[in-house]
């Protein structure tokens, strides 16, 4: 029996579709080159493939926020992807920024991502994040500094009502 010509294209138009909408949002915004190192253990509990696509995402979609928060100099921003220690940290630096009349713009270009340990409960991820960026420090809007960036991040990400949210965020030399 053979199908009709629309049943036989059908899957192949869904999968064309599917990746033209994944394309759609980053079209038009510089995306930072994202590589995640595959994980074969992450302690004593499997990390299942979507906790770990939803793990990276959010912790992606914190540095954008992260970035728009020091940038616009709103605290307020920091509350969707971070919380505890990693959220008071950087409205601290939020708060110095304002007093100094300075603000700071990051441009992610790349992270290289490793899951190193996932909690035994799964109320923890932790990751590590070659990260490569560009930092502007901008004074009442005019660009005083440049800077290229090439460092290595820890992060702690616990899961909260609707997302990972990043509590523990570290600098470290590479």
């Amino acid at each position: 029996m053979r199908l009709p010509f629309q049943a036989t294209c059908l899957p192949r138009f869904l999968l064309l579709m599917s990746s033209v909408l994944f394309v759609l949002p980053m079209l038009g915004s510089e995306q930072p080159v994202v590589r995640v190192e595959p994980t074969s253990s992450v302690g004593p509990r499997t990390l299942e493939q979507q906790t770990e696509s939803a793990v990276v995402r959010d912790y992606l979609l914190a540095w954008q926020t992260m970035s728009k928060a020091l940038e616009e100099n709103r605290a307020d921003l920091l509350s969707a992807y971070f919380v505890g220690t990693a959220r008071e940290k950087l409205a601290g630096t939020i708060e110095q920024q304002q007093k100094f009349g300075v603000s700071t713009r990051y441009r992610d270009l790349s992270h290289d991502l490793k899951l190193v340990f996932y909690s035994p409960e799964g109320l923890s991820v932790q990751l590590v994040d070659t990260v490569e960026y560009e930092m502007q420090v901008l004074d009442h809007g005019d660009v005083k500094s440049t800077q290229h960036i090439r460092t290595r991040y820890v992060a702690v990400l616990t899961p909260t009502e609707v997302r990972w949210g990043v509590r523990l965020f570290q600098a470290g030399s590479e």
